[in-house]
């Protein structure tokens, strides 16, 4: 694994650039991991995000809209979360190490 591979993986942190190591990596077993936990976060997002938006279509079909301002606290509350977990992905991508994120980080959608 070289200097390469790392600035490669932690481009997969970066929502839908996670395929930019699983593509560009040259099947590097350090790359597709990091692509596949990138992939994860992506996914964590997305699902995330849809049940912000399901809170808050509940919150404000029962209060109406002076729950508008519940709106970018819920979201910030997501973008913080993923934020995090990105954060953490990028530091080990970075120092060269393949530890999973958490939580999240057990599962493997791309085989590496």
């Amino acid at each position: 694994m070289g200097q390469n591979d790392k600035i490669l993986s932690v481009f997969g942190y970066f929502g839908i650039l996670f395929l930019i190591p699983l593509f560009a990596g040259n099947n590097s077993q350090f790359t597709r991991y990091h692509a596949n936990q990138g992939l994860l976060l992506f996914i964590l997002d997305i699902i995330l995000y849809v049940i912000a938006l399901i809170i808050v279509g509940i919150i404000m079909m029962v209060s109406g809209f002076q729950a508008v301002f519940a709106v970018p606290l819920i979201m910030s509350l997501v973008s913080l979360i993923v934020m995090i977990f990105a954060i953490i992905g990028i530091v080990h991508a970075a120092q060269g190490e393949m530890k999973p994120l958490p939580v999240i980080g057990g599962f493997t959608l791309i085989k590496y």
